[in-house]
């Protein structure tokens, strides 16, 4: 992974624009969201991590978190922007969150399309038959 990043933790350290700019055009599970709608959860989220450059504080990667704050996570919206990826840095967004935070003992969920063998790295599995989900309807 590369030595010249960092990862925090620090809310206020979130560059908007550039979540905004790859949930809106990049993100195939968040298109549809309004910039209201990603402000909105990023308030509302638990824990966000940044992954920042650490020569010019830019912001590479994203991810953030929903939980009960004691036993029950679900980690969404992560990202690394084009120009960083194949870097290691995937790996390090997802330890920083699940692994290395106050969540680290919690039964963690997640849905992707593309990145399966990323996730199972850090312990993710499908889920066995107690597992049930309501899907929502995605607003037009």
């Amino acid at each position: 992974m590369a030595t010249d990043v960092e990862f925090d933790d620090d809310p206020d350290r979130i560059d908007v624009d550039t979540v905004w700019t790859f949930m809106s055009t990049q993100a195939y599970w968040a298109r549809w969201r309004t910039r209201a709608d990603l402000e909105n959860q990023l308030s509302a989220s638990w824990r966000v991590v940044g992954a920042y450059l650490k020569d010019s504080g830019r912001m590479v990667g994203f991810a953030r978190a929903i939980s009960d704050g004691v036993s029950l996570a679900y980690l969404a919206d992560l990202f690394i922007v084009d120009d960083m990826r194949g870097k290691g840095l995937g790996k390090g967004l997802v330890a920083a969150m699940i692994d290395n935070g106050p969540g680290a003992g919690f039964r963690w969920m997640l849905h992707t399309l593309d990145a399966h063998g990323l996730y199972e790295q850090f312990g993710f599995v499908r889920p066995d038959e107690t597992y049930l989900e309501r899907p929502g309807a995605r607003p037009r």
